[in-house]
């Protein structure tokens, strides 16, 4: 009998074994497979590109598939509870964030973002690049198109990276006219996912780690960790950095611009100098059950895709609630309304905090005014001013990043009930400064309930803002174009 049992146990372990090799033996083929295919479209390619190639139109012959589904991100087509791809106005609907913005471009315009496609054209159109008629005007610095096109690495290379920063956003409008697309994320010769932009490349260096150490799927998050993160124009050179050197949470960017005497701007209302976030979403993202597990962007914005036998990844960059099948569903197994349910209850719980924290934020900006007007003394407001200013940046860190109360809704709720602790404390702060000054009344609100009427009240002239615009649009940009055409920078349609 024990031989018997030995003998079966030896089968099985032969059996297994064998079972186990055949698997290799199949993964080990499908490799081969890939590795011929690809090598395959290499050999052939109808257009062999050398260098930085911005017109995402060369990449189509050869890769198609990709092509054609990057083409996608024009589509305006999808809305969810919170977000989508359709640009929505954001002012309108929360219209206490023009005062939270006072001073600042982000109160004349702000938008949802729509699909990369747009991201040219978005930038362009959106009041708060101004309307400058020449190369020397205009609000902002050329360091705005970073993110924007394949263009920016071309012109960092043909200008050097600071001579690319020191200008006005108007001195490239010929020049940067490609949305987002392929040679962002791959090097056109070999099509590996590469980094492009130097600010990630140099804020791995600052922290002492080697990005050329990345994995493959480290990479499929690191080449979307190149834009979509937090940042700051340093400098007169407006040159672009990200503030990790301390770390990612929203605790240790603060420290880091506090050492530095960092602000985007004096707010108009309060005269607090204010931290605009930008989009943390790499950040948060890493806080995450996701981000810790080791899953990339990439794995849930730009799922595998199979047609006629090839699989690839989908280029239609989206939410992944739009395609939950080949998102959530590839790991989890609940039903699609679960799990857009579990999506939803999380932002709905974050968004609670918000609401709370922007009507106590925009109520501080205000209280401090009427101290000001009272005769505060800048020692009066001074722990007035340092408390609107962590409220503010816990505010706008918790709300700028695109799906941070999925990415990490522990950390988003932390941030944001800090954010609303520190409102209130500004708001009882300020209340003993108006006591002192002889104010003992409550401080009378404005009307807020429709964008218009707080852009306003913070005295932002929208009509003048829009008709210079309108200018812009209808003279400089086709001017622009037309340069690019007339030089072959863009493909003409």
């Amino acid at each position: 009998m024990e031989k018997k049992l030995k003998s079966w146990q030896g089968w099985l372990l032969f059996g297994g074994s064998m079972v186990i090799v055949f698997v290799l033996g199949l993964c080990v083929s499908a490799l081969m497979e890939r590795r011929a295919e690809v090598a395959s479209i290499f050999n052939n390619r109808k257009n062999v590109i050398k260098g930085i190639e911005a017109r995402n139109e060369r990449y189509n012959d050869d890769f198609p598939r990709e092509y054609q589904t990057w083409m996608e991100t024009a589509k305006t087509d999808f809305e969810s509870e919170f977000n989508g791809n359709v640009a929505v106005d954001v002012l309108e609907k929360r219209p206490e964030m023009v005062v939270l913005w006072a001073g600042y471009a982000f109160s004349k315009d702000y938008s949802t973002p729509r699909g990369h496609m747009h991201a040219i054209e978005d930038i362009t159109a959106s009041l708060r690049t101004g309307a400058p008629m020449n190369p020397t005007e205009g609000p902002q610095p050329s360091t705005c198109w970073t993110c924007k096109s394949p263009d920016v690495p071309r012109m960092m290379e043909a200008l050097g990276v600071d001579s690319f920063y020191h200008n006005k956003w108007a001195a490239f409008g010929d020049e940067i006219v490609n949305p987002i697309g392929c040679s962002d994320c791959h090097d056109s010769e070999t099509m590996n996912l590469h980094i492009s932009r130097p600010a990630l490349i140099e804020a791995f260096q600052r922290q002492g780690k080697d990005i050329t150490k990345a994995t493959p799927q480290e990479m499929r998050s690191l080449v979307c960790a190149q834009c979509h993160v937090e940042y700051y124009f340093k400098g007169d050179g407006k040159y672009l950095t990200f503030p990790w050197d301390k770390g990612f949470t929203v605790e240790d960017m603060e420290a880091y611009y506090d050492e530095a005497g960092f602000y985007d701007y004096i707010h108009k209302l309060s005269r607090t100098p204010i931290l605009k976030a930008q989009h943390p979403d790499y950040e948060i993202a890493q806080m995450g059950i996701h981000g810790q597990r080791g899953v990339s962007c990439a794995d849930c914005h730009m799922p595998y895709k199979s047609e006629g036998g090839v699989k690839f990844s989908d280029h239609h960059i989206q939410s992944p609630l739009a395609m939950i099948d080949r998102t959530c569903q590839a790991c989890h197994r609940e039903n699609e309304e679960t799990l857009r349910n579990n999506v939803y209850e999380r932002q709905h719980k974050a968004n609670e905090i918000r609401n709370r924290l922007e009507q106590e934020l925009a109520k501080a900006h205000i209280e401090a005014k009427y101290a000001w007007d009272a005769g505060a003394t800048e020692d009066q407001m001074k722990d007035v001013l340092a408390l609107i200013r962590q409220a503010q940046w816990r505010w706008d860190f918790g709300v700028a990043s695109h799906g941070g109360s999925f990415h990490a809704p522990q950390e988003i709720q932390r941030i944001l009930s800090h954010g609303l602790d520190r409102a209130m404390q500004a708001r009882l702060a300020v209340s003993k400064v108006l006591v002192k000054n002889g104010f003992i009344e409550e401080v009378p609100m404005p009307d807020l309930s429709t964008k218009a009427k707080a852009q306003q009240y913070i005295g932002l002239d929208m009509d003048a803002e829009k008709a210079a615009k309108e200018k812009f649009l209808n003279t400089t940009v086709p001017a622009w174009l037309q340069k690019a055409k007339a030089t072959g920078r863009l493909v003409q349609k």
